[in-house]
């Protein structure tokens, strides 16, 4: 790149060289056409030109002319320059705001030459550096945000495990029907304060360095026939029924079992929280060339469209949802994500009134170069 550089330097200098070198000799040449038609009176002084008398005045004369020369080839060069001059003077002084700064400093592109390309890329510099401090300015944004929503997601069931304690600590008359209602507030309060750090450390671990994973063969629709089993004490809780639909009995693919389990596994227990209304989850797995999709769908209530785009991001919620009934610490969906993008995967949702589905999608082949997960949207 830098001999390139250099390379178009020189020969844009050379150019404008030549065409000063021949622009002054036409000029000088032109010049002393005229001088010389002026002078001459006839044609025998015409021809003294090359007498002896002439010969001994030519020195003088080709010094005037010599000067005349250097003055109208460095006039014309100079002339010639002073636009890829200015050019660089204008370059110079974006350097020098940048040097200050001002990162959204744009310099002018004109042209197709080695400076136009200095400044398009000078350009393109500041506008990734933009892009990176307004990245980093919504880290910190995320962070803070992070521990505002730990904060309060801690505080809740701690403070209410608190009062409990303090009455029964406090209260030596307490019956003990009411002591063990306390009791067991309290054990349940103390559970979703379990949950909810399991889940942060989760998140934490997804979302910083390299994660360890172990692929191996997997059959979905076996993982998730075990999964909708496991989960059939939560089905009869809620009174809930549930069905497992595939295009095929055995669907192979290349994944993370561990993961893939922890996924499905959040998104089965999002589809009962939130769909109790519903009576009914179902789960759908098609494999359509080496892509498979497997959906996770309920049918209650439906996810307004101002929620759907936030669904993913940690620590949203739906806010009629936001409650103790559903015990929900936010990080569930954000962590089942996730999992989905470490595979080469993604989830996407959409909800109506036929019912709200997540629809993971999978490669059949995992491609460990590609998809290695290098966690660079941290918190």
């Amino acid at each position: 790149m830098k001999s390139r550089f250099q390379s178009g330097l020189k020969g844009k200098i050379l150019i404008y060289v030549v065409q000063s070198f021949i622009i002054t000799v036409m000029v000088e040449f032109f010049l002393i056409l005229n001088i010389y038609f002026i002078t001459s009176s006839d044609r025998n002084s015409q021809i003294s030109l090359y007498s002896k008398s002439y010969g001994e005045k030519l020195p003088f004369e080709v010094f005037i002319y010599v000067i005349l020369g250097i003055i109208i080839f460095t006039v014309s060069l100079v002339l010639q320059m002073n636009s890829m001059i200015n050019y660089i003077g204008m370059i110079k002084e974006g350097v020098d705001r940048i040097a200050q700064g001002d990162f959204q400093t744009e310099i002018l592109v004109k042209g197709n030459d080695e400076f136009a390309i200095i400044a398009e890329n000078l350009n393109k510099m500041m506008g990734e550096i933009s892009e990176l401090m307004d990245n980093e300015r919504e880290v910190e944004r995320s962070k803070n945000q992070l521990i505002t929503n730990v904060a309060h997601d801690l505080r809740t069931p701690l403070t209410s495990i608190i009062g409990y304690m303090e009455l029964l600590v406090n209260g030596n008359n307490i019956p003990e029907e009411t002591r063990d209602k306390y009791l067991k507030v309290a054990y349940n309060k103390s559970l979703r304060l379990q949950k909810l750090i399991e889940d942060l450390f989760g998140f934490t671990k997804l979302n910083y360095g390299k994660i360890a994973m172990n692929i191996a063969k997997v059959d979905i629709v076996k993982l998730m026939a075990q999964l909708l089993e496991e989960f059939y004490p939560n089905f009869m809780e809620n009174s809930l029924e549930y069905s497992l639909e595939s295009t095929e009995n055995q669907v192979m693919i290349e994944a993370d079992g561990d993961l893939l389990a922890r996924l499905f596994d959040n998104l089965i227990n999002n589809a009962i929280k939130y769909g109790k209304d519903g009576k009914k989850v179902s789960v759908v797995i098609r494999k359509i060339d080496d892509i498979v999709h497997v959906a996770v769908i309920n049918y209650g209530k439906v996810i307004p469209k101002e929620d759907i785009d936030k669904v993913f991001n940690k620590f949203y919620r739906v806010e009629q949802s936001r409650s103790a009934n559903t015990g929900g610490t936010g990080l569930g969906l954000a962590i089942a994500k996730n999992i989905a993008m470490m595979h080469g995967g993604d989830i996407v949702v959409q909800s109506d009134l036929y019912g709200t589905i997540f629809d993971v999608t999978l490669s059949v082949n995992y491609n460990k170069e590609k998809y290695v997960y290098e966690n660079r949207d941290l918190i």
